[in-house]
């Protein structure tokens, strides 16, 4: 099973920093919030590009992909009532799938409660089609780029707008392209009443992406969460992607967290 870890975490220390602190942590791969390099990832260059991918392979790690799409830069949201906001958020999301192939990534974690639903004063219809509709806009550039857009379920304290993995589902059939597909975060999970375990076995044949944390926010290990069952259900129907640690508190410090989330996690691993 392959273990990444977030980045956001690390504040402004320089992204080779970054990447050394995560492989001396134990993980192999990297997943990237675009905010961390800026208002827009639009201005950097190739060559600067080329700079962040040759800096985690030095590393020794792969860029699994990004997440935090919409974060910054302001004013965007995919089910907003105005078409022209719904359509420079499209094209955000293009300009990402340009940069996340670009670093070698292969997914990008559509979460942004924020920049979805009826957050801008959509009804719930309206924001259904709406977020359809700019998320349609997006696929034949992750097509081309070979990226595949993760649709998150969040909890209902989070957003209006895919609570649940059922939910997810139905988005990505109405969809129908196979380069949109499902990440299911362990926090959000614990908002359902299904058990966690039941809702990776139920969704594996749509499932491309996890994120691994706490319900407390913190990092795997931090809380009353057992990973034992939840890394056995993904063994169990043979997932094949990465486990991305993104916890949302880092105490100590992000370092300490990548450490103990991983060796945590690790002995959570089915024989």
């Amino acid at each position: 099973m392959r273990f990444a870890f977030c980045n956001e975490g690390f504040g402004d220390r320089p992204w080779r920093a970054q990447c050394a602190a995560v492989a001396e942590a134990g993980y192999s791969g990297v997943e990237v919030a675009p905010f961390t390099f800026g208002e827009s990832v639009a201005g950097l260059s190739a060559a600067a590009r080329a700079q962040l991918l040759r800096a985690a392979q030095e590393a020794g790690l792969e860029i699994v992909g990004l997440h935090w799409l919409l974060a910054k830069p302001e004013g965007l949201h995919i089910s907003h009532p105005e078409a022209g906001v719904r359509a420079r958020t499209a094209d955000h999301l293009r300009r990402l799938a340009d940069f996340c192939g670009d670093l070698g990534g292969k997914v990008m974690v559509f979460g942004s409660p924020g920049q979805r639903g009826g957050s801008a004063g959509a009804g719930p219809e309206e924001a259904w089609r709406w977020g359809a509709e700019t998320l349609s806009g997006v696929l034949p550039t992750l097509e081309e780029r070979e990226v595949t857009l993760c649709l998150e379920p969040l909890s209902p304290e989070e957003t209006d707008f895919i609570n649940t993995a059922d939910q997810a589902r139905r988005l990505i059939a109405e969809l129908d392209h196979p380069r949109f597909r499902l990440i299911l975060d362990v926090k959000a999970m614990c908002s359902e009443p299904e058990p966690v375990p039941e809702i990776i076995r139920r969704n594996a044949d749509l499932l491309a992406h996890v994120h691994a944390n706490d319900a407390n926010r913190q990092g795997p290990g931090s809380g009353e969460v057992d990973f034992h069952p939840i890394l056995g259900a993904l063994r169990e129907v043979g997932y094949q992607g990465w486990v991305s640690v993104e916890p949302f508190v880092f105490a100590p410090d992000a370092d300490a967290v990548a450490r103990r989330s991983l060796s945590y996690l690790r002995s959570c691993l089915p024989a």
